[in-house]
């Protein structure tokens, strides 16, 4: 579907986009969701599955990478949310695909399996293939586009799908702090009432282990400052979720408008860029600085890059500490024109 018609596809109606949304499942099928499991993606998984209940003979939601982030792990285990490592899953079984909150242009293990819908609220770099396509950029999160479809397919959510698809909102909005809709309250406003706001709340204060507590460490004795930009390369990290809390905990630091932390994981170079939001755009600078290398996107306030070391080293030569450290500030430099 050419990018135009996905865009007058987003004007239809909520009951028309469910209707087209049903018509590419048949009752034999057997669905599998795929997703990058942050909390967004899985509110919106488990919102899938659930419209999809009755409809099709099974849905399994697998995911794409280990969830290390202490809050995602705590979500997962108090909701009971049943999620499968997609390399444990057998897909010759799967007769049907859904992607949500993520697109298959960005990452190289998505971009081989053949979508029948994709739903999604990141900005579009690439014409995305399938039988269903619903991406709204201008959207906060894509749980708000799944609450919409539960509320016209009239399914009134569990308490575990409300609560995992406001936490997605909430997590993504940063508390409405950043790229939202009033769409995006009114669904909040609407799974308010069917929330168990004591597991959010669990859910919410489980951020860290006593071992991340070195990293934020690190960044504060590496850190590196350039007009109201803070940059903090924290060498190589357990897991790209310690990436984003210390960019974000570095954004409260007073007269710093952009946080850029970057780490090595899996054999990539990542780079977790965070903003105020102030009439910047976050995901237009990655995608300049380093889309020609790898993986790069993301919203105007929050985007993130991830870079195969072997382009790094063709790109800078050394793999050093100091020659990735400064690769990184001299691409994100405000003095640099992006």
């Amino acid at each position: 579907m050419a990018l135009a018609q996905q865009i007058h596809a987003n004007r239809k109606t909520l009951k028309a986009q469910l209707d087209e949304f049903y018509s590419c499942f048949a009752s034999k099928d057997s669905v599998l969701v795929t997703i990058d499991p942050d909390p967004d993606a899985i509110g919106s998984a488990l919102a899938v599955k659930r419209l999809l209940w009755h409809k099709v003979a099974t849905t399994s939601i697998g995911i794409i990478r280990p969830i290390r982030r202490l809050n995602n792990l705590a979500m997962v285990r108090l909701l009971r949310i049943p999620l499968t490592p997609l390399d444990k899953v057998d897909t010759q079984k799967a007769t049907k695909f859904v992607l949500v909150d993520i697109q298959p242009s960005h990452n190289d293990l998505l971009s081989k399996i053949p979508y029948t819908a994709v739903i999604d609220h990141h900005p579009q770099n690439q014409e995305v293939h399938a039988d269903f396509c619903d991406v709204r950029p201008e959207y906060g999160s894509t749980s708000t586009i799944m609450t919409q479809y539960l509320r016209a397919a009239r399914i009134k959510p569990s308490q575990a799908l409300a609560t995992s698809l406001l936490y997605g909102i909430k997590t993504d909005t940063r508390n409405f702090e950043r790229h939202t809709l009033v769409e995006d309250i009114e669904a909040f406003k609407y799974l308010f009432k069917y929330a168990d706001h004591q597991v959010l709340r669990k859910i919410e204060i489980s951020d860290l282990s006593l071992s991340d507590t070195k990293f934020f460490n690190k960044a504060f004795t590496r850190k590196h400052v350039v007009k109201d930009r803070i940059f903090a390369y924290l060498d190589e990290v357990p897991s790209a979720d310690i990436l984003v809390e210390v960019a974000e905990f570095l954004l409260k630091i007073h007269d710093i408008c952009w946080s850029i932390v970057s780490g090595i994981f899996q054999d990539s170079l990542i780079i977790v860029v965070r903003n105020d939001g102030q009439r910047k755009d976050a995901g237009r600078l990655v995608r300049r600085a380093f889309g020609s290398l790898g993986l790069a996107g993301g919203h105007q306030a929050m985007a993130r890059a991830e870079i195969p070391l072997k382009r790094v080293s063709e790109a800078i030569g050394s793999l050093s500490s100091t020659s990735i450290e400064r690769f990184v500030q001299r691409s994100l430099s405000p003095f640099r024109k992006n």
